[in-house]
């Protein structure tokens, strides 16, 4: 090969690879949402699951889910997304209650909260905002659960499952 021929494959190279990478770094980041609403989905499941076998919540999260979570669940745990905590998960009584986290407003929570798969969770509410959470009572229309938002306070509004 004469110098000209390899200065152009490295070229190619160069090229292909600045095509190639920043594909690479979005699949990752949508794996990890994907991983995030994983999470998110199966924590619910176990919650509703333990409840449902104990008619309580344990004061540990380690007994109720096998879901990693930043702080404990009955006095507000946070979901990590991308080492962001995006979601706080509250369980008390016989209520799961979901909120926005402290960090919603970095990258990659917007996107997680305002994906299809979140909202259908939380009743197609909106969690961005931050008088808005979604409660599931599991003591009065189990896994169907009954949303809720601290911004209206109508008693007996919007109750019932799907």
């Amino acid at each position: 090969f004469t110098m000209i021929e390899l200065i152009f494959v490295i070229v190619i190279l160069g090229i292909l690879a600045a095509v190639a990478i920043p594909k690479i770094n979005a699949t990752r980041d949508d794996a990890e949402l994907a991983k995030g609403l994983s999470n998110m989905t199966t924590l619910i499941n176990d919650l509703t699951g333990y409840y449902t076998a104990h008619g309580e919540f344990d004061g540990t999260n380690a007994k109720m889910t096998n879901v990693l979570l930043e702080g404990i669940l009955t006095s507000g745990a946070q979901l990590p997304v991308k080492k962001k905590k995006c979601v706080k998960i509250t369980v008390a009584d016989s209520k799961i209650t979901i909120e926005k986290g402290e960090e919603a407003g970095d990258t990659p929570c917007p996107a997680f909260l305002k994906s299809d798969t979140f909202k259908q969770l939380v009743g197609n509410k909106d969690l961005t905002d931050d008088s808005t959470k979604h409660e599931i009572d599991l003591g009065t229309s189990g896994i169907f659960g009954t949303p809720a938002s601290t911004s209206s306070s109508s008693s007996g509004a919007g109750t019932g499952s799907k």
